[in-house]
């Protein structure tokens, strides 16, 4: 049970991430969240279930598309 104030939300919610940190180690490169998620330093997570989230870093979704970061799609002076 959350003790914070709004409640976090639960695990399983879209929004899980936005869950107060209540155990940080980012010298091993992950922090526990109150809501029982494991979120790595390479955004990947694992669920108080056993189930994961792989990594979802805003940067794979220019490599999704074919993008690079060096020319964004719909930026100025380019043509889409």
């Amino acid at each position: 049970m959350c003790p914070h104030s709004p409640s976090c939300p639960d695990a399983m919610a879209l929004d899980h991430e936005a869950a107060r940190s209540v155990a940080c180690h980012p010298e091993q490169g992950w922090s526990l969240l109150c809501n029982g998620v494991v979120v790595f330093e390479d955004t990947g997570e694992l669920l108080p279930g056993g189930d994961t989230v792989a990594p979802h870093r805003p940067t794979d979704l220019w490599q999704q598309v074919g993008g690079s970061l060096a020319d964004p799609v719909g930026s100025p002076g380019t043509i889409s």
